[in-house]
């Protein structure tokens, strides 16, 4: 099998099933999916790595109907509450309107090939996908 590399450094996909990871403050509990120095919420500096739920609820949605060059549209951005952790990804495989997305649908996480390079190691994104 060929290598694959995360789009980003939270997605993990050598550890068992995908899941991402995100940052939580020591002190108060925050999260964060990106490097902090500091908690934004209350400025401790100490973070452990928890996992984050693969499956959670669309808390907000938005059909992108314009976007950069090359980006296909329409497409949903959302945010999904993954056990009180907010998680800003697109949703797949589903009809990007507002007959097939609600606020309130369950979803799970699932990952999707971005492509290869020449060398055959694939880049691997992730989105949310209906879990009904």
């Amino acid at each position: 099998m060929a290598e694959q590399i995360p789009m980003v450094d939270y997605l993990v996909l050598d550890d068992g099933e995908p899941h991402l990871v995100a940052h939580q403050c020591t002190s108060c509990g925050a999260r964060f999916f990106d490097r902090r120095n500091a908690c934004a919420k209350c400025f401790a500096i100490e973070f452990t790595t928890v996992p984050i739920a693969t499956e959670g609820t669309v808390r907000a949605f938005t059909i992108v109907t314009f976007a950069a060059p090359g980006i296909p549209t329409p497409f949903v951005a959302s945010v999904v509450d993954c056990d009180g952790t907010q998680v800003r990804a697109n949703l797949a495989n589903v009809e990007p309107d507002p007959d097939h997305v609600r606020t309130g649908m369950k979803v799970r996480l699932t990952t999707y090939s971005l492509g290869e390079d020449a060398d055959g190691t694939e880049a691997v994104g992730f989105a949310f996908e209906p879990a009904d």
